[in-house]
């Protein structure tokens, strides 16, 4: 099953991680300096550990008073909509992060992680353990706690819902960078990966997000 050095899923339906390590990783100053993109990757896995805190840093409940009676997040969203949810490519299957119990629920399973990244790069990074994958339910505006006229503008939403995704990368790459790992954020296969999740109408998949130990030196981009 699980050990400290890596993940043996085998596929399970609901995955519950582990509480957030607040006590290892280098300064915020530190990751700064040291966050690049990264495209080349061992095919070590993560620690349950490290996944926990990966997930938590990207999009993790950090207070239960957030803003509008709705609990805080790691990451910034429009009226607090929480409208980005991010799924989890491993080699084991897809699985969405539940914030809330911060947990990962199965979505497919099956190693689909080539799908995570963009048909013209395809091979890049191939062997990286983790892909995230950012997905907005543009539904989810229509229930934030403050509704502003933004909120019901396609083309607002749109900047919203960007913006709000490049909120959720940074995190991640800063934790990368806190933690030894590597980090590339990228396009993905759109059209499939809406297929593969099942996903409603009002769900489109934006941005990929590959993490894991880096192969060899990268430049900084």
């Amino acid at each position: 099953m699980t050990t400290k050095k890596s993940i043996s899923l085998s596929a399970l339906g609901v995955i519950q991680l582990l509480k957030p390590s607040f006590t290892s990783g280098r300064s915020l100053l530190l990751a700064l300096q040291k966050r690049q993109t990264c495209r080349a990757y061992s095919n070590k896995k993560l620690s349950l550990q490290l996944l926990s805190n990966l997930l938590w840093a990207a999009g993790g409940i950090n207070r239960k008073n957030g803003p509008f009676g709705v609990l805080g997040r790691t990451a910034a969203t429009a009226s607090n909509s929480q409208e980005i949810d991010i799924f989890v490519a491993l080699q084991e299957g897809i699985y969405l992060y539940v914030a809330s119990s911060h947990s990962l629920s199965l979505v497919v399973a099956g190693d689909f992680r080539e799908m995570a990244i963009g048909k013209g790069q395809a091979g890049a990074g191939k062997n990286a353990p983790v892909r995230l994958i950012y997905v907005v339910d543009i539904d989810k505006f229509s229930t934030a706690g403050f509704q502003e006229p933004g909120l019901k503008d396609s083309d607002i939403q749109k900047s919203y819902y960007f913006t709000d995704t490049g909120l959720i990368a940074g995190n991640v790459y800063l934790f990368a960078a806190s933690h030894g790992l590597g980090a590339w954020f990228h396009n993905c296969d759109k059209t499939g990966l809406f297929t593969k999740l099942k996903l409603k109408n009002n769900q489109r998949v934006l941005f990929g997000q590959t993490v894991g130990y880096p192969l060899q030196k990268n430049r900084r981009k």
